[in-house]
């Protein structure tokens, strides 16, 4: 996939993660912190395509938790193997203030 196609995923994943809490009415957002630590958006087209390819693992976790949290059983798996499958895209920095983020969830 080139760069660009990846950042049209991205952005698209954005709008149905925004559509989706919209929906569920989700105020608390948790299942998304780790796609904000990371901070690349859609928009910042010069970052990496491996930053983006990141970002999209891990926003489509929390799109795959936030729906299994919401009564669409079976995503857990799907979750987790996202989480997996970022885990292959991330330095040792970004691995450690995702670590951090998890921490300080509730």
């Amino acid at each position: 996939m080139q760069k660009d196609e990846m950042i049209q995923l991205h952005t698209f994943l954005l709008q149905l993660k925004t559509h989706l809490e919209d929906m569920v009415k989700n105020n608390g957002g948790v299942e998304f912190i780790p796609y904000k630590k990371l901070d690349v958006t859609p928009f910042q087209v010069y970052k990496s395509k491996r930053e983006h390819k990141l970002a999209v693992f891990t926003l489509s976790r929390g799109i795959a938790t936030l729906m299994s949290n919401n009564n669409c059983p079976g995503l857990e798996k799907v979750s987790n193997r996202l989480d997996q499958m970022a885990e292959r895209f991330m330095t040792e920095k970004e691995k450690e203030l995702l670590r951090s983020s998890i921490e300080l969830k509730p």
